[in-house]
């Protein structure tokens, strides 16, 4: 399954959660989709962002530990089921809102928490979310200095014009 419906299916699931114990799992399934992504791009996407999506990995994998509550397997995670990103840039930035939603919502249930450890698992996954919401972040603006590839614009006239060419157009030139 693609990585953005996956995510959508997450961010919904999220926003209808009401119990602590369901935002808990919920900020789970969002750092196991953010673990999947960083796999995914490290061992799959452009050579200048296989480092930093390493970190997301690494980064989202932490957090699932923290996150998991006792009795949670993690063969439970909509995670296991992507298999593909057919767009990394949508996918990167619904998985930052994603992020950003989950730490939000973990930071409700730690203000009525009444548990010190649910409580501690809330500041630790909002931490957690919140790095990885920033590695997201920087592989985004990587992707966004990455050198466009050169196109040249469709003829105007019999003229050819270079986009981002080393000079003027030249007439003629096909």
């Amino acid at each position: 399954m693609d990585a953005v419906p996956l995510i959508e299916i997450t961010r919904r699931a999220l926003a209808h959660s009401e119990e602590a114990a369901d935002v808990v799992t919920e900020a789970w399934q969002a750092q196991a989709l953010a673990e999947a992504v960083g796999v995914h791009l490290a061992m799959a996407g452009p050579p200048e962002v296989r480092a930093q999506a390493g970190g997301l990995r690494e980064a989202s994998g932490r957090a699932c530990g923290s996150l998991r509550g006792p009795g949670q397997r993690s063969d439970g995670a909509r995670a296991a089921r992507l298999t593909e990103m057919s767009d990394p840039l949508s996918a990167l930035h619904e998985l930052g809102g994603l992020l950003g939603e989950a730490g939000g919502a973990l930071v409700r249930v730690a203000v009525d928490a009444e548990e010190e450890g649910l409580y501690w698992r809330c500041i630790e996954g909002i931490d957690a979310a919140d790095e990885c919401g920033d590695r997201v972040t920087a592989i985004l603006r990587r992707l966004a200095l990455r050198p466009r590839p050169f196109r040249r614009a469709p003829p105007v006239g019999g003229c050819a014009a270079p986009v981002g060419g080393d000079g003027p157009p030249v007439r003629g030139e096909a």
